[in-house]
């Protein structure tokens, strides 16, 4: 029953509107939590639904999907070199007869490569198309291989190597102009290095360029040296202004900006930068003791550091960059370009060091000088701090309908694909039922297959089913 009015006083007032605002609140978190521990079990609005237990322990899958392998490690292809093991990232292109083609890294260092046991077959590939020969003893394992997938038919047409004599070829990103930029996720100098066991003729750290084709071809081995020597792992590639970002595998990684001297040629050179906030803050990853922290959604503006000596014989851009102003990054790792906007993922970021997704939004004018009218803009997308919602994503691509499929990177038994939709919201759609995280994600161009690695395991699948067109 109301109180007379006499006796509705101002104190009496406010207590119960603040009893409103509590109980408001309460309502707001319990509804929150409702709809994160949904998108933890993978039952969220727009995921795929529970997984089904994979009789051949490969990978769960929601019911409907269902995969094929496309190729293990040791395999012999048809050029009589062997599919090199720990397979990373890759990128899907349109192939002749409406097939796929498909560039796919290895993350090799002197093991598990091409050449076979004892390098036996070292000599099915011409000297001038090995970018480091390791003198004939420790000769490069890392490098690419390209297969040809019948998306009609699920069957595996042809694969080869394509690149060849580099290290651990991590992540990369494919091009608007049909070709696939690998990166070496090391930064090692000419010389013996013994705790790897190689003997090198070359620096090592750089970009490549990879034509996608169907025939059978070994890329000549160019360094893209102007887009810089360090820790590679990703790139992404913008059609709009053919600018290339670039992400830094490092706890204090920074990200990068390659505008290049003449559009679609990469080896013409280019100007090297790093990213940094206008607000003048240097740190990105959220750990604990790094205060303020970036809030999920907060837009900063960005400005562009030039960077010189970029080759970096000393393995110091990262520190020079910070020196000068730029962000740091907790190792950022996969990136991929969605409507008009680059995604990326800091494997160690956030408070709980598990994992963050931002978002990179280019300016009206990147990349011109009249760009700081209308810079860019970085956003923190997701830091669940949660690892039943999402742990430490590495590899990033964006699937047809507009979703963030982020494959997971860590050690355990529960290392999935996680998607997250526009709205932030996640859901798993696989779990690895096998050793190794999940590498690779990528979608052929008619949208009917998500193929990805098992690193570790050293097995590529196909993956089929009720996919959503928006």
């Amino acid at each position: 029953m109301r109180a007379p009015a006499s006796t509705w006083t101002r104190r009496r007032f406010l207590g119960a509107c603040s009893a409103v605002t509590v109980g408001f609140i309460a309502y707001r978190r319990a509804f929150q939590q409702s709809i994160d521990a949904l998108a933890s079990t993978g039952t969220a609005a727009r995921g795929y639904g529970p997984l089904v237990d994979d009789p051949a322990s490969i990978v769960d899958l929601p019911s409907g999907f269902r995969y094929h392998v496309v190729s293990r490690v040791g395999d012999e292809m048809p050029d009589g070199l062997l599919v090199p093991g720990l397979p990373d990232a890759m990128a899907a292109f349109p192939g002749p007869d409406g097939r796929t083609i498909v560039v796919r890294n290895h993350e090799c260092l002197g093991g598990l490569g091409p050449f076979g046991e004892g390098n036996a077959r070292l000599s099915r590939i011409p000297a001038s198309k090995l970018y480091d020969l390791g003198a004939g003893v420790t000769p490069c394992a890392g490098g690419t291989t390209t297969f040809v997938w019948d998306t009609r038919a699920q069957a595996l047409v042809t694969q080869h190597l394509s690149l060849a004599g580099t290290l651990r070829n991590c992540a990369g990103g494919a091009t608007p102009w049909g070709s696939w930029l690998t990166c070496e996720e090391i930064a090692l100098k000419t010389g013996f290095h013994q705790e790897e066991a190689l003997q090198l003729q070359k620096d090592h750290g750089y970009v490549f360029e990879v034509p996608a084709k169907a025939e059978a071809s070994i890329a000549d081995p160019v360094p893209l040296t102007a887009m810089g020597r360090f820790v590679h792992e990703a790139v992404v590639v913008d059609p709009k202004t053919g600018i290339v970002y670039q992400t830094e595998d490092r706890d204090d990684g920074l990200i990068y900006r390659f505008i290049p001297t003449t559009r679609g040629d990469l080896r013409a050179g280019g100007r090297l930068q790093a990213l940094a906030l206008a607000s003048g803050k240097k740190d990105s990853r959220n750990w604990p003791g790094d205060e303020p922290h970036l809030l999920v959604g907060a837009k900063h503006a960005v400005k562009w550091i030039d960077m010189d000596d970029v080759e970096a014989p000393a393995d110091d851009l990262r520190a020079r960059g910070f020196a000068l102003g730029a962000c740091r990054f907790a190792r950022a790792e996969g990136m991929w370009m969605g409507e008009r906007e680059v995604y990326f993922a800091c494997t160690s970021g956030g408070k709980a060091q598990i994992g963050q997704v931002f978002r990179y939004i280019p300016g009206a004018n990147e990349g011109t000088a009249a760009e700081a009218k209308s810079p860019g803009h970085l956003d923190l997308f997701i830091e669940p701090n949660d690892p039943n919602r999402v742990q430490n994503p590495d590899n990033v691509v964006v699937a047809p309908w507009g979703d963030v499929m982020l494959c997971e990177d860590h050690f355990g038994t529960n290392v999935r694909i996680v998607g997250v939709t526009p709205a932030g919201a996640l859901y798993t759609f696989a779990r690895a039922r096998t050793v190794g995280e999940f590498a690779g994600a990528t979608f052929s161009p008619d949208g009917s297959t998500m193929f990805v690695n098992i690193q570790q395991s050293g097995v590529t699948l196909a993956i089929t089913g009720p996919w959503r067109t928006s």
